[in-house]
């Protein structure tokens, strides 16, 4: 793949402002966008005249195969192996990312170092250019969103009597990977009548009824999906329908915002400001959406206070909720693209309240 290149490029460019030498990349996800390599084990480092890929003897083939980089095959501690390739080099100042290594590989790396050399953490290095999806980032999601919605689809039509949410749980990560997911991209969420107020909850035994929350997502290509929607078994109630219009109208009018240019925060006040309409919003308890590519959760994060402009080519979730204990909860969940002059929502499945 040409981008992996490119994407080194564009990260090794801010380099100089961190003071640093090289770049040590040991969140795997950030290894994978800027090296093609899918293992589960792996440190990238990179310098402007060198990109090497350490990984244990168990990846040999899958490394050469996957990877542009250098490839050093190491059958002890990755870090060693790191620090003597800094010594060997002569690079003082190694620039980290603080919120993808652990305290362990931390004190590792300073103990092997000595004072040979200065350990700088970064934040964001790599993650602030993966926020913007090249077109061949765009087309793997979008597979991943249909995969998705066809694998919804079909779990739902076969809902029998009595099934319970995890048996619904699985037939749904079943319909995944018979469709050519890899995964799920989180644990699927299938929960029903008082349970659907719990807006990460787990399924359980408890056989559906009522009013049923399904959000999903799946991994395609290694890039994530995710999609929440509502079902009802038999005719929902007025306080149900009253629920699930102002979550509607919240998600439409917070879709209706997207664009670039837009701060991440205006598109959750669009979300609240029409769930305060319906006096609903004391119960929307999270942010209206994230963004999503190589891991479910990225950046930007659509909070209240978020100040990250939205640009071109972000590919975030639109999700506002409404959650009250006793009664229950909707939430309504698109995958969705900001284009040039507006947004795509990239979900094809109908948002209208099923009833089953």
């Amino acid at each position: 793949m040409t981008e992996y290149p490119q994407r080194r490029q564009r990260v090794l460019r801010d380099l100089p402002e961190h003071k640093a030498d090289v770049l040590i990349v040991s969140g795997l996800p950030n290894v994978r966008y800027l090296s093609g390599f899918t293992g589960s084990n792996a440190l990238l480092l990179l310098s402007k005249s060198h990109a090497t890929l350490l990984t244990d003897p168990r990846y040999t083939i899958q490394a050469n195969t996957e990877s542009d980089c250098t490839v050093k095959i190491e059958r002890g501690s990755l870090y060693e192996a790191a620090a003597k390739i800094f010594k060997a080099r002569r690079w003082r100042s190694i620039a980290f990312e603080r919120n993808r290594l652990t305290f362990g590989a931390y004190a590792e790396l300073q103990h092997r170092l000595g004072v040979a050399a200065t350990l700088r953490p970064t934040s964001g290095l790599v993650e602030k250019h993966r926020m913007i999806k090249s077109g061949t980032e765009i087309v793997a999601i979008r597979r991943s969103v249909e995969t998705n919605s066809k694998a919804f689809a079909q779990a739902i039509s076969r809902i029998k009597p009595r099934i319970t949410e995890m048996e619904l749980a699985g037939e749904i990560e079943y319909r995944m990977r018979k469709n050519g997911a890899e995964k799920p991209s989180f644990e699927t969420i299938v929960a029903s009548g008082l349970r659907t107020a719990l807006p990460h909850a787990q399924p359980t035994v408890e056989r559906i009824h009522k009013l049923l929350l399904i959000d999903m997502g799946c991994m395609q290509a290694g890039y994530a999906s995710d999609m929440t929607r509502m079902l009802h078994l038999g005719k929902p109630g007025s306080e149900t329908r009253k629920l699930y219009k102002a979550v509607l109208e919240s998600q439409l009018a917070a879709i209706q915002v997207v664009r670039p240019g837009v701060k991440g925060g205006d598109v959750d006040r669009a979300a609240r400001r029409v769930l305060k309409a319906h006096g609903f919003d004391k119960y929307f308890v999270h942010s209206t959406g994230h963004g999503l590519g190589l891991e479910i959760h990225e950046t930007p994060r659509l909070g209240k206070r978020d100040a990250t402009y939205l640009e071109a080519g972000m590919v975030i979730t639109i999700e506002p909720g409404a959650y009250i204990e006793g009664v229950g909860g909707v939430r309504i969940e698109d995958t969705v693209l900001v284009t040039e002059t507006g947004c795509e929502i990239l979900t094809p499945t109908p948002k209208e309240l099923t009833i089953i």
